[in-house]
């Protein structure tokens, strides 16, 4: 956060403790939309125009413990999805149920409960739509961390429930 070239926009995003002003907020939506709207078709055209199944990453607490403005980067990626050819909304098909910890804020929050990231977590706190079976889908998440694995965890669980093919895109990614 504040570094030269970081997506600050996502933290603004996360809007973790729901006390962003809505003007923060609606710049940092329009920040992500532009991004996307670059990105996504080029994602698309690279992969040989075909049909692609937009899902997201879900958020590490169970989907009832955000509100709107904390699930704006899925409703942005929702959005953007909608509006572009050759991209499906699949961006509520995997919907978290149970709590997982908040990997990017350690102990900084009280509340911080549930699982450490664990090979199986998507499956074990995730609801995941059967209407992934058989479809190119492209998995999109906020902030790639490497090392954690939850990004590449929900991508074997929707290969193992069916999905023909997943790819990956993330706006950022931390570098160490």
């Amino acid at each position: 956060m504040g570094n030269p070239g970081n997506p600050d926009y996502i933290n603004h995003l996360k809007n973790t403790f729901n006390d962003f002003p809505r003007a923060k907020l609606d710049s940092a939506t329009q920040q992500l939309r532009g991004v996307l709207e670059r990105d996504l078709p080029n994602i698309y055209e690279s992969l040989g125009n075909r049909t692609l199944l937009i899902c997201v990453v879900p958020r590490a607490k169970a989907e009832s413990e955000y509100g709107p403005d904390q699930q704006r980067f899925r409703s942005t990626v929702q959005a953007v999805a909608r509006e572009s050819n050759g991209l499906s909304d699949g961006t509520h098909y995997l919907r978290r149920h149970t709590n997982t910890k908040t990997t990017h804020l350690g102990d900084k929050i009280s509340n911080n409960d549930g699982s450490d990231p664990y090979p199986g977590i998507t499956v074990k706190t995730c609801n995941i739509s059967a209407d992934t079976q058989g479809k190119d889908i492209l998995l999109v998440d906020d902030i790639y961390t490497p090392g954690v694995n939850i990004d590449e965890d929900a991508i074997q669980a929707l290969l193992n429930v069916g999905a023909r093919n997943v790819f990956f895109y993330a706006v950022g990614r931390v570098i160490r």
